[in-house]
């Protein structure tokens, strides 16, 4: 089953709980919370704060993505918030394997990013550690941005790396995404699609989702 993950960066913050129930009324299960941190990204966005208010209105699992320079300081901060799963920038981690371990240990799924000038192949080490990798299929930082099309090759690279290994991590694409590609991204490989504007800047963002949700079934359908 693909999931898809409405992204709160484009909602409406004066009401954001009610932004968090239309989707949660359209069956999602999964929800993507961008922190960025105003120096690893040219952006501010929330805190552990709003994370910890959004975990007293749902239940739905948070997908909490660190654009920030410091991961190994603030996951575990996050993840008393109420984060479910964190995921961090390769390119900030020296020590990835050691920080993945480390957001595991806490009690929470770790994933890792990759930016889209950063190669698939710099994961080989740690692919059989990580629970997910997300794909950037936009240069991190801000929303309603245009998808980055050879992104999908890195996702078909990530995706051979998987199966030839017979490996189980999520496979998240973000950036860009709507009913119009997500298609191509479950096609590809992809388990987890990642969207914000084209969900909350919709006139209706449940059926938007459920548009992307049935988009994705039927391309998963001709995927397997």
């Amino acid at each position: 089953m693909v999931e898809i993950l409405p992204s709160i960066l484009s909602a409406d913050f004066t009401r954001l709980g009610e932004e968090i129930a239309r989707v949660e009324s359209a069956g999602v299960r999964m929800l993507h919370v961008d922190v960025m941190d105003g120096h690893f990204v040219p952006n501010l966005t929330l805190g552990p704060p709003v994370v910890k208010s959004i975990r007293k209105v749902t239940k739905l699992i948070l997908d909490v993505h660190l654009m920030i320079t410091d991961p190994d300081k603030f996951a575990p901060v996050f993840i008393e918030a109420g984060a479910d799963q964190v995921s961090v920038h390769q390119e900030v981690c020296p020590n990835l394997d050691r920080t993945i371990r480390m957001i595991q240990s806490e009690g929470a799924q770790a994933g890792v990013v990759l930016n889209p000038a950063t190669p698939v192949a710099v994961l080989d080490e740690v692919l059989d550690v990580v629970d997910y990798v997300l794909i950037m299929s936009v240069n991190p930082g801000f929303g309603a941005q245009a998808f980055l099309p050879n992104s999908l090759k890195k996702v078909r690279q990530l995706d051979e790396r998987r199966r030839r290994l017979g490996l189980n991590f999520a496979i998240e694409m973000d950036g860009g995404l709507g009913p119009e590609n997500v298609a191509h991204a479950v096609e590809a490989g992809c388990d987890w699609v990642v969207s914000g504007s084209s969900i909350f800047l919709s006139a209706d963002p449940a059926t938007t989702v459920k548009a992307m949700q049935q988009s994705a079934r039927d391309a998963l359908a001709v995927r397997a």
